[in-house]
């Protein structure tokens, strides 16, 4: 199976560390997916070229080609990589002003990674304070690790740590957009009021075992 990925970077400077944390991710999510045998397509939408797009598309209601473009490679996508530098303690304005633009609609059941960069870990808690709620908004699913990236987090000093968030972010990501068919089945919950619904206990040990 193919699987198309939009990777949404806000990253400003050149080179950039947001763009940098975005590349890992979707690296890191391809190859998840591809030990499951799937294909993946990988859209980069970088949002620099588009600020004056944005702005425009804010104030007419129409959105350029380009940019048109880069929406409906978010729309059509299977799953969606997320990744804002932090400005003022959130994210920046460019990254809420594309996805104001998107349609509030579009992102309804979709997995969504989402990742942020700073220059310090105290802005870590962005993920947990905007960006999960924005992406709850949209009612998109969004995978339970999020991943924030300090600049000590890259470089020759860095201790390895940010590899390891990413991996296990891009895990859950990969496991998210497999089919529910092929997705490991957890045993059922023992209670005393479904005695009926009791797992075999063999069963239950190679279930664990899988």
């Amino acid at each position: 199976m193919t699987l198309r990925l939009a990777v949404v970077t806000a990253g400003l400077s050149q080179p950039s560390s947001t763009r940098l944390l975005a590349d890992q991710l979707g690296a890191g999510t391809r190859r998840a997916l591809e030990a499951h045998g799937d294909e993946v397509e990988l859209d980069i939408i970088e949002l620099r070229p588009l600020a004056h797009a944005l702005a425009d598309s804010m104030l007419t209601g129409f959105a350029s080609d380009e940019l048109d473009e880069a929406l409906q490679s978010v729309v059509n996508a299977d799953g969606v990589i997320a990744v804002t530098p932090v400005f003022t303690g959130s994210y920046s304005g460019l990254f809420k002003t594309f996805f104001d633009v998107v349609d509030k609609d579009a992102l309804d059941g979709t997995p969504v990674l989402v990742a942020a960069t700073a220059g310090t870990a105290r802005h870590s808690l962005v993920l947990e304070h905007a960006l999960r709620p924005l992406f709850a908004y949209l009612k998109a699913v969004v995978v339970p690790t999020a991943v924030f990236a300090a600049s000590e987090d890259f470089g020759s000093n860095a201790d390895g740590r940010l590899a390891d968030r990413v991996e296990r972010a891009a895990g859950q990501f990969a496991a998210l957009l497999q089919p529910v068919g092929t997705r490991r089945q957890k045993p059922d919950r023992v209670t005393i009021d479904n005695p009926e619904a009791t797992t075999d206990f063999a069963d239950m040990l190679a279930a664990i075992s899988r």
